[in-house]
């Protein structure tokens, strides 16, 4: 186990998706919203190194924010 120590993952976790045209996203600037096609209540997607891994939902708690994994997904065959 020790080797899976020093193993790192880029997790991300995906709130939402937008679609934007260039013109409008060179506009943006400190303080733009971007509107998302989620809702506070909608599942997000737990990725690891750009790879689903799970669902889960976002939990609030005082001035912080978490994700609760809800489902891991199956690996795809091709991923070892």
């Amino acid at each position: 186990m020790t080797t899976l120590d020093k193993v790192t993952l880029d997790i991300a976790v995906v709130l939402g998706t937008t679609y934007m045209p260039v013109h409008q996203v060179l506009r943006l600037g400190r303080g733009a919203i971007i509107e998302l096609d989620a809702t506070q209540e909608d599942e997000v997607q737990i990725l690891a190194n750009n790879f689903a891994v799970a669902k889960g939902n976002v939990v609030v708690s005082g001035n912080r924010i978490a994700v609760e994994v809800k489902e891991l997904l199956p690996r795809p065959a091709d991923v070892r």
